[in-house]
């Protein structure tokens, strides 16, 4: 029962403060005050209006806000969000442009699951919703899942990507950003040598943890001091009552986001003083830039206890992919066996999270892959979230993916493949 305790108390303070910034907010802007032409009550309520939104998008999830796209016709068209395969702990969904004709390139984006949405890759869905099928895995929530739909962990996971390639066939470009590249790339190796009809023609793996360990960072060094045993007594709690999946031991998306903020404290501290500055001259809006980053920033999922405790065992602790023990339902994955789908992998310079070298791993480890079909990019001057949404992703990296899955795209029927030293 502590573990519901600790939720429920977590969800009180992040609830009380909600109440406090919305109660402040209101008595700033009561109409006898106008009388009283004091800077305190413009602050106060300005604190009041930017509290009340920080507390209350944590527990929102963001909609993708991809409503129309205008084709080459000149004209919007509709973008339908539809579900192509549904699942408990997540959705294959398809962002289709109603009245545009199929695209040559299907790419199938695979999300993180490591505190936020899906919707945290809306610039990387729009950038390549241009000139192609998006498809993209939509991670539920956890404390949103009963507890009778069982489990989940890496290996569900692993066989989850499993049965999207599946569905969506072997013409298919997969793109996995940051946590679930390690998970795709022995998704892709599992179908190897379970259903080699169902491979993706593609895999581009970027910014993802293949070898923790090629070089380490605050995130690998605290997976080396932490015990299992004391993560799942600090980080694991019990859903309370208040959601649908009470009961379920999580990882809570609070706990997940401190460890966010801490990571740059200052600087969050700071962005937050300047808005409230800007609400109480009355610059601030609804959409502005911090508001923008924020809505998104700010709204965390639970991930189960089973899918983060394996993460942090499998493939931080015991480098499991790295060295090519990673097993499925007790057999072994080998991820030597992938000969023809072409592999990429994009790192940033100045990544803080997964360091260069650490996605370019999986390359040694495709030893079946013939070299033409291995390429690799590190782009200057990039972090973490650049490398996939950013200036350099949309500059730089996105062109350099959309080239290697042309050259990697199967011939469309009647024509010739492409000479493979020019494809290469």
């Amino acid at each position: 029962m502590r573990y519901m305790m600790s939720y429920d108390l977590m969800e009180t303070v992040r609830n009380t403060n909600q109440w406090l910034g919305a109660t402040a907010r209101a008595i700033g802007a009561y109409p006898a005050f106008a009388a009283l032409p004091n800077p305190a009550l413009q602050m106060m309520s300005a604190w009041g209006e930017v509290t009340e939104r920080t507390f209350e998008r944590m527990v929102a999830k963001p909609d993708w806000g991809i409503r129309t796209f205008t084709c080459e016709d000149g004209r919007d068209h509709l973008v339908n969000i539809e579900k192509v395969v549904e699942r408990s702990f997540g959705d294959l969904i398809h962002f289709n442009v109603s009245g545009r004709k199929t695209q040559p390139r299907k790419i199938l984006l695979v999300a993180p699951m490591s505190g936020h949405y899906a919707t945290l890759l809306r610039s990387t869905v729009k950038s390549l919703l241009v000139n192609c099928e998006v498809y993209i895995t939509d991670w539920h929530n956890a404390r949103d899942i009963p507890v009778s739909a069982g489990k989940f962990d890496v290996e569900d996971y692993t066989l989850y990507l499993v049965d999207f390639m599946r569905e969506l066939g072997p013409d298919t470009h997969v793109i996995a950003v940051c946590q679930p590249a390690p998970l795709t790339l022995a998704a892709t190796a599992y179908l190897a040598e379970e259903d080699p009809k169902a491979q993706p023609a593609s895999l581009t793996l970027i910014g993802g943890p293949i070898d923790p360990d090629a070089t380490p960072t605050d995130v690998t060094d605290f997976g080396r001091r932490v015990t299992m045993g004391q993560l799942e007594e600090m980080m694991i709690q019990r859903v309370g009552f208040k959601y649908p999946g009470v009961g379920r031991m999580v990882y809570p998306g609070l706990l997940q986001l401190a460890s966010f903020m801490s990571m740059n404290a200052e600087k969050h501290s700071k962005a937050f003083t300047d808005q409230i500055g800007r609400a109480a001259r009355g610059e601030a809006s609804d959409h502005d830039k911090h508001n923008r980053f924020y809505d998104e920033y700010l709204a965390v999922m639970d991930m189960t206890a089973e899918f983060y405790l394996s993460t942090v065992e499998r493939i931080f602790k015991r480098g499991e992919i790295a060295k090519n023990i990673f097993t499925v339902n007790g057999k072994q994955v080998d991820i030597g066996k992938i000969t023809t789908v072409a592999v990429k992998t994009v790192e940033g310079a100045n990544d803080d999270i997964s360091a260069p070298g650490q996605c370019v791993a999986a390359l040694d480890l495709c030893t079946g892959l013939p070299n033409e079909k291995k390429a690799s990019h590190v782009e200057p001057g990039a972090g973490h979230y650049g490398i996939f949404a950013g200036k350099s992703w949309r500059n730089n990296i996105r062109p350099l993916v959309l080239d290697f899955i042309d050259a990697n795209s199967p011939p469309p029927p009647g024509k010739k493949a492409a000479n493979k030293n020019q494809a290469a």
